[in-house]
């Protein structure tokens, strides 16, 4: 039987130690029938971020701009899960989140490349401006022209 890792393994320049998380737990109010009314099986998992010193200070701060309704006012991000009838597996789903979000910060974002309107494109523009003008001209009234 394996023991419980010790550290959050997002990728290979990123691991944070399990000891950076506090979680607490709480009844679930999931599935799980009378069970429900005994077990603390919901998992939530507290990370205060300005102890962290695993993870690379851009992707820090992409992670807080991604995340800023989960951080609370002490700089405290907060995930729970209540997925599972047992607390472990609803451990590893809280991991497993955070994990995927570091993911999504970590990942940085394209460089917009700016692109011009084609001068065809901009041609025909102008060309069914012209169209709708003569179009509505024909319309009106003669000797309106002044």
């Amino acid at each position: 039987m394996s023991s419980a890792p010790s550290t959050l393994t997002v990728s290979r320049s990123i691991r944070i130690p399990l000891s950076e998380f506090e979680f607490s737990f709480a009844r679930s109010s999931g599935p799980g029938g009378q069970n429900v009314n005994k077990v603390n099986s919901k998992v939530q998992l507290r990370w205060d971020l300005a102890g962290c010193e695993s993870m690379p200070e851009q992707t820090l701060q992409r992670f807080r701009t991604l995340n800023r309704r989960r951080i609370n006012s002490d700089g405290v991000f907060q995930i729970s899960s209540q997925r599972f009838r047992d607390q472990s597996r609803n451990k590893s789903d809280c991991l497993e989140k955070l994990r995927e979000l570091i993911l999504a910060a970590h990942a940085a974002p394209k460089k917009r490349k700016p692109t011009r309107v084609p001068r065809s494109a901009h041609a025909r523009r102008l060309e069914a401006k012209r169209q709708r003008s003569q179009r509505k001209a024909g319309r009106r009234k003669p000797g309106l022209d002044d």
